[in-house]
């Protein structure tokens, strides 16, 4: 069974980086694409980044021009650098590896790390 497992989670200050880690047991062109997932307090999953198998990259609105999404085939990982962290981007974050673009619901979900931006 294909697992994911995200890494690189933690306290940081505002203004700070963190990268964050997706590493697969599968290798990444098993998938379409791997997304990068986050869910705040009282808030609903949003989608962060997303990277398909071609290299293709798409960000949220409200962290364009401070996250960089990027694979590393030799590996089997997918990593999220964040940079000027801001308080909102607190939360939950997970990876999932969707299997087909066709059909985005059937995704193999990791565990989440968890990201604490304070001011």
């Amino acid at each position: 069974q294909v697992q994911v497992v995200e890494s690189g989670g933690g306290l940081v200050q505002a203004g700070g980086s963190l990268r964050l880690s997706c590493s697969a047991s599968a290798r990444l062109f098993s998938f379409d694409a791997v997304r990068w997932h986050r869910q705040a307090p009282g808030k609903s999953r949003e989608l962060v980044a997303s990277i398909t198998t071609n290299g293709s990259t798409m960000y949220a609105d409200s962290v364009k021009g401070r996250f960089t999404i990027s694979r590393d085939n030799a590996k089997n990982t997918v990593y999220l650098q964040m940079n000027s962290l801001e308080p909102e981007d607190t939360g939950i974050y997970r990876c999932n590896a969707v299997y087909s673009l066709k059909r985005p619901n059937i995704a193999t979900w990791g565990q989440g790390t968890q990201v604490t931006v304070v001011s």
